[in-house]
């Protein structure tokens, strides 16, 4: 594991308090949620990341407004059909 030290204004240190948790956890995993989002890590290394099952991963994503599923309508129903035929 490597360690980094960040140089946080005051403010924003506050701004990750307010999480409820030390400042360096909040920190770690907004970072993790944002490689998510960006779809560079899986659900479910963002899940291993934040020692979360990838079955509680899903509702937390969502709860914090990103979606576990990026597909389009018409991708959704193609994925879906697909699935009937088997």
């Amino acid at each position: 594991m490597s360690t980094v030290t960040l140089e946080l204004e005051d403010e924003l240190v506050s701004l990750l308090r307010q999480s409820n948790q030390p400042a360096p956890r909040a920190a770690r995993e907004l970072l993790v949620l944002e490689l998510y989002r960006q779809a560079r890590i899986s659900g479910g290394k963002a899940a291993e990341l934040l020692g979360l099952t990838r079955w509680a991963f899903v509702p937390y994503a969502a709860r914090l407004g990103i979606p576990y599923f990026d597909m389009t309508e018409d991708e959704w129903t193609t994925k879906h059909a697909r699935s009937e035929e088997i």
